[in-house]
């Protein structure tokens, strides 16, 4: 049995950019190297200029247009959407760039991908993506597969007090530290090369339940927070040197094997 926090709809909303500048502009704000677009999907964050999480979205390729303009998808979480069109445009200044939503949708699943489809870069677990005029997924336990995976989910375990390693999206193909410049890049890069992680998402087992956010105790003192579970395993964010032995999620015993 798989168990969220208030889930966020799962409704995304697909963003369209275009014009001769549309790569470069977005290969000074987001997380990732936009050159992979070469390749297939891109998954990236733009962040604060403290190098704090503000959204996470995949940019998809597309053909350019029939005088060469660039063209590129963006697919964000709905509940996202107007914030980050919002910024984008704050951001775009002189860019020779248009951004608009559109009427596109995203489809998802875990078996054999149909035509068109793209992988999710993500993780292999995590199937593929197809976009167009119809919206939904196979049925697969997304929840089962991001525990056992440790994969954050917008607006669960990525908020706005998130930073991009403690979340995993080195693991995940979210960040690139060759591309140069972007907001909040400089704060990403000192976590990387200067200092030690010292918290994180991570998979814990856990027996009984609590509700998703629950802090979770070791010794009287909040060590982390509870979030997605499945089964008996679930994603938790933790301080590492403090989270040590038998601890406490509401009426549940957490355990991290680290």
């Amino acid at each position: 049995m798989s168990q969220t926090a208030s889930q966020p709809s799962a409704a995304r909303r697909i963003l369209r950019l275009t014009g001769p500048d549309a790569r470069s502009f977005l290969q000074g704000l987001v997380s990732n190297d936009v050159k992979k677009l070469d390749h297939g999907l891109v998954y990236a964050a733009i962040l604060t200029p403290q190098g704090k999480y503000l959204a996470d979205f995949f940019l998809v390729p597309q053909p350019d247009g029939a005088d060469g303009t660039q063209v590129v998808l963006l697919d964000v979480a709905e509940d996202l959407a107007d914030g980050l069109l919002k910024r984008l445009n704050m951001y775009r200044l002189r860019a020779n760039v248009t951004i608009e939503a559109t009427e596109g949708h995203v489809q998802r699943g875990t078996g054999p991908a149909p035509d068109g489809a793209f992988a999710d870069p993500r993780h292999a677990d995590l199937g593929w993506r197809l976009y167009g005029s119809t919206s939904g997924d196979d049925g697969s336990d997304w929840d089962a597969i991001r525990v056992a995976q440790v994969i954050p989910e917008t607006g669960i375990e990525l908020t706005g007090d998130s930073y991009l390693l403690e979340a995993g999206f080195e693991r995940l193909n979210g960040v690139d530290f060759r591309k140069g410049c972007y907001v909040g890049q400089e704060v990403t890069a000192r976590m990387k090369h200067k200092t030690e992680l010292k918290k994180g998402l991570v998979q814990v087992t856990i027996s009984g339940t609590a509700p998703v956010g629950s802090d979770i105790t070791a010794d009287g003192k909040t060590v982390g927070t509870l979030f997605t579970q499945s089964g008996d395993k679930a994603i938790a964010y933790l301080r590492f040197d403090r989270a040590k032995g038998a601890m406490t999620a509401g009426d549940a015993t957490v355990t991290w094997s680290s």
